[in-house]
C-alpha cells in the first residue's frame, strides 16, 4: 500500500526536473537531455506503481489528496484518481518520455529552454487528469497553454508564431466562457450547501440543478472542451498547430493534449449537467459523424505526411466523442480505450514522420517514393503503426473502434453505419500514402542514399509498437481498470437526470458483470485470440 502522496509526486517531479534544468549551463547540451529523460522516467516509473497499486475493481476515487490551498475561498488542492483518468495517466508519463527521447538530434537550438518548456507541459497535463476541485482543475488547464504556444512558437516551422497564436486564441475563448460556468458552480454550491467550494464531489452529492440552467452551463464547458478534442467545426486551429510544431510538440500534442477535451466531457460535463447532456447528444453526434467523414476526406488530399496525419486526428477524436455519447458501457469504455490507441499510434506516427523529415527536410508525399528499398525497417515500422490507426483486427485501433461502432449501434443504427464509412475512409487515404511513399521505384536520387533508422530510433519505436498488440490482443487489463467508473458514471448520469426525452434503460447501462455485455464484447475482453482472429 502507498504511504506518500504519489499523485503529488507525479504532478510535480517534472517541475524537480525543471528546477534541476535551471542549475545547468545552457550550452551543456547533452547534460540537460539527460536530466530531462530521466526526470520523464522517473515520473514514468511513479505512474507504473500507481497503476501496480490501482484497486480496479471499484468506481471509488483513490489515493486522494486533500489540502486547504485558499481556504477563504474555498479554494482547494484536491487531487484523486478513478478508473477514467489512470489510463491517461500512464499515457500521458509514457509518451513523454518518447517526446523527450526523440529531440536527442532534431531539436539542436536553446535546447534547455525547450525542455523546461516540456517538463511544465507535462505538470500541467497530469494536473488536468487528476483535479477534483474546479479551481484548481482551471489553473492547470491554463498552465499547459505557455508552454506549448513557446514549444510551438520557438521551436516550430516557418508559420510558428500564426500557428502558435491561433492555438492560444481559440483554446482561451472556450477557457473564457468555461471560467465563467465554474464561477456559477461555485456561487450556486453556497446556495445548496452553505459553504463556498469548488468541490466536485461536493456538488455531485449536494447541488440539483435546473435543466434549463444546465443547457447554458453544459455549453460553456462543451465549448472548452470541443475545441480542445478539437471537434468539427472548432477543428482549424489543429493542422496549422501540428504542422508548424516540432516533432515531440506533435507527438505530446496527438498524444496527450486532444484528450484533455474528451476527458472534460466524461469527468464534467456527463455527470454535472445530464440532462443537457442528453438534450445536446443528437447534435454533437452529429458533429463527431461530420468530423469522423470530414476529417477522412481532407487527409485523402493532402500533400503533406505530416498534415495528413494532422487531419486523421481529427477523424479519429470524432469517433471518441461518439463512443461517449452513446451512453452505455460498450460506447464509453471504447471511447477511453481510443483515447489510448489514438495517443500511441498517432503519437508514433508523428514521430515517424519527423524522422524521415531529418533526413530528407522534406514531408511532402510526391518527394518520397520506393523508399522501403533503402529504409526496410522503417518502412516495416509505419507500415504497422498504420494498420494500427486505421484499426486492422489484432491492432489497439481495432479493439477500440469495434466497441464503440458497437456501442452506437444499440444507440442508434444509422448513426452507426455512417461512422464506419469513416472506417473505410481512413483505410483509403492512409493506405494510399503509404503506398506512394514507401512502394514502386526509387526515382529521386537524395532517396537512395538515405540510413535507416538507427538503434536509438528502434528503441523509441519498439515500446510503441509493444503496446498497438498488447491493446489490440489482450485488452483485458485496460478493460478491466475502466469499466468499474465508466458503469458508475452511466448510473450518475441516470440517477441525476431529469429528463424524459431519453430511456435509460438498463441494456444501455450494461454492467461488466452482465451477461450481455459478456455476450457482445467477448472476443475483446476474455479472449484475448478471439481478437487476434
Amino acid at each position: 500500500m502507498i504511504s506518500w502522496p504519489i499523485l503529488s509526486s507525479i504532478i510535480f517531479t517534472p517541475m524537480v526536473g525543471v528546477l534541476l534544468l535551471l542549475l545547468i549551463g545552457k550550452n551543456q547540451k547533452n547534460i540537460i537531455r539527460t536530466v530531462a529523460l530521466l526526470t520523464a522516467l522517473a515520473n514514468f516509473v511513479l505512474s507504473i506503481i500507481l497503476v501496480m497499486n490501482f484497486d480496479g475493481s471499484t468506481s471509488d476515487y483513490q489515493f486522494m489528496e486533500k489540502l486547504a490551498w485558499i481556504k477563504s475561498l474555498g479554494i482547494q488542492y484536491l487531487v484523486a484518481v478513478d478508473g477514467i483518468s489512470i489510463l491517461l495517466i500512464i499515457l500521458t508519463t509514457f509518451i513523454s518520455v518518447i517526446a523527450i527521447a526523440s529531440t536527442w538530434s532534431a531539436i539542436t537550438e536553446k535546447v534547455k529552454g525547450f525542455m523546461i518548456a516540456f517538463l511544465m507541459l507535462e505538470t500541467g497535463m497530469l494536473g488536468v487528469f487528476l483535479s477534483l476541485d474546479l479551481f484548481l482543475f482551471y489553473v492547470f488547464w491554463e498552465v499547459m497553454l505557455l508552454p506549448m504556444y513557446f514549444l510551438i512558437g520557438v521551436w516550430g516551422g516557418d508559420r510558428r508564431i500564426y500557428a502558435a497564436i491561433k492555438f492560444i486564441i481559440y483554446t482561451m475563448v472556450g477557457s473564457l466562457l468555461m471560467l465563467l460556468a465554474i464561477l456559477w458552480l461555485y456561487f450556486m454550491n453556497h446556495q445548496f450547501t452553505g459553504v463556498y467550494s469548488f468541490d466536485v464531489t461536493m456538488m455531485l452529492a449536494e447541488m440539483s440543478i435546473a435543466p434549463q440552467t444546465q443547457i447554458w452551463l453544459f455549453a460553456a464547458f462543451a465549448l472548452a472542451f470541443a475545441i480542445k478534442v478539437p471537434m468539427f467545426p472548432f477543428h482549424t486551429w489543429l493542422p496549422d498547430a501540428h504542422v508548424q510544431a516540432p516533432t515531440a510538440g506533435s507527438i505530446i500534442l496527438a498524444g496527450v493534449l486532444l484528450k484533455m477535451g474528451t476527458y472534460g466531457f466524461l469527468r464534467f460535463c456527463l455527470p454535472l449537467f445530464p440532462d443537457a447532456a442528453i438534450q445536446f447528444m443528437p447534435w454533437i453526434i452529429v458533429l463527431a459523424l461530420i468530423g469522423i467523414v470530414y476529417g477522412g476526406l481532407v487527409s485523402a488530399v493532402q500533400r503533406d505526411v505530416k498534415s495528413l496525419v494532422a487531419f486523421s486526428s481529427v477523424a479519429h477524436m470524432g469517433f471518441v466523442v461518439l463512443g461517449i455519447f452513446a451512453f452505455n458501457m460498450q460506447g464509453m469504455s471504447g471511447s477511453i480505450l481510443q483515447m489510448i490507441n489514438h495517443g500511441v499510434s498517432t503519437g508514433a506516427l508523428f514521430m515517424l514522420v519527423g524522422m524521415i523529415y531529418e533526413r530528407r527536410h522534406t514531408r511532402m508525399i510526391d518527394d518520397f517514393g520506393g523508399i522501403a528499398h533503402v529504409m526496410p525497417v522503417f518502412a516495416t515500422a509505419f507500415l504497422i503503426v498504420a494498420l494500427s490507426s486505421i484499426g486492422l483486427p489484432g491492432t489497439n485501433g481495432f479493439v477500440g473502434e469495434f466497441l464503440i461502432l458497437l456501442g452506437m449501434f444499440k444507440t442508434n443504427v444509422t448513426f452507426a453505419v455512417i461512422a464506419t464509412t469513416g472506417v473505410i475512409v481512413a483505410a483509403v487515404y492512409m493506405l494510399w500514402m503509404v503506398q506512394r511513399v514507401f512502394y514502386g521505384e526509387v526515382k529521386i536520387e537524395a532517396n537512395k542514399i538515405l540510413k535507416d533508422i538507427n538503434w536509438r530510433e528502434r528503441l523509441l519505436i519498439i515500446p510503441l509498437i509493444v503496446m498497438i498488440f498488447w491493446i489490440g490482443v489482450y485488452p483485458k487489463p485496460f478493460l478491466k481498470l475502466i469499466e468499474p467508473s465508466v458503469q458508475n458514471l452511466i448510473e450518475t448520469v441516470k440517477d441525476r437526470s431529469q429528463a424524459s426525452a431519453y430511456n435509460f434503460e438498463m441494456d444501455m447501462a450494461i454492467s461488466p458483470e452482465s451477461e450481455e455485455f459478456e455476450d457482445d464484447a467477448q472476443i475483446l475482453t476474455h479472449n484475448g485470440e478471439g481478437v487476434a482472429k
